[in-house]
């Protein structure tokens, strides 16, 4: 019993993940080659993959979207939650980073179930849209630059169906949210969309402290 979310230190942190990660070869070599990359630090943690694919095993999603893919393991993750029919609209900027993931999506037999657009997100999303895809994805993953969080926000809003969640990384920022003197614009834009989530009637919201913050809004 505690009255507040418990402060996770290294060696409870590796407890954690020797204990309870139903990890896969692929997806910790994946880990293993973008941890050795300059800007390694982007991925998410296995413990938050695992939550994500627990998220998608609850609400039955069959249709997902991803805005930041990276390297391509919380793709894969993702990807290798969904059925085989299962589809994953993944959108990122860089084809350098993103190919570094599509090997690993070939060897564990997901990269059907990946769709992978270059291209800024916004576009994207609202190529979805104007295609007449509103309403008909079940999760989306948001993990890319932070000052374009509120219009991803908004566009998954509207591509995602009633009882579908959507997801939203970085969403503590370091800590940096709640320090007053951090005034640049991606503080900012993560703060007011942790606002505006927390107020928007549209959603039910849970931020949950797993990794940098993982913020949880499902459609009403």
């Amino acid at each position: 019993m505690s009255t507040r979310t418990y402060q996770i230190g290294e060696e409870l942190h590796r407890h954690l993940l020797d204990t309870t990660i139903r990890d896969l070869d692929v997806l910790q070599r994946l880990r293993a080659k973008t941890a050795r990359m300059s800007e390694g630090g982007m991925q998410i943690s296995p413990e938050q993959g695992q939550f994500m694919q627990f998220l998608i095993h609850a609400i039955g999603a069959r249709r997902a979207l991803e805005i930041g893919t990276f390297t391509g393991y919380s793709a894969l993750v993702v990807a290798l939650a969904l059925p085989d029919d299962g589809r994953l609209v993944a959108c990122d900027v860089s084809d350098e980073y993103t190919s570094v993931g599509r090997p690993f999506w070939e060897e564990a037999g997901v990269a059907h179930k990946i769709d992978l657009r270059l291209g800024p997100g916004t576009d994207s999303l609202q190529t979805m849209l104007d295609a007449g895809e509103a309403e008909r994805f079940d999760f989306a993953f948001i993990d890319a630059d932070k000052p374009s969080y509120e219009r991803y926000y908004e566009l998954c809003l509207k591509l995602v169906r009633r009882g579908g969640v959507i997801a939203i990384d970085n969403t503590l920022w370091g800590g940096r949210i709640a320090d007053q003197t951090a005034q640049d614009e991606s503080t900012q834009m993560i703060r007011s969309l942790n606002q505006k989530i927390r107020n928007d009637p549209r959603v039910d919201m849970s931020l949950v402290p797993i990794g940098d913050g993982l913020m949880l809004a499902c459609k009403r």
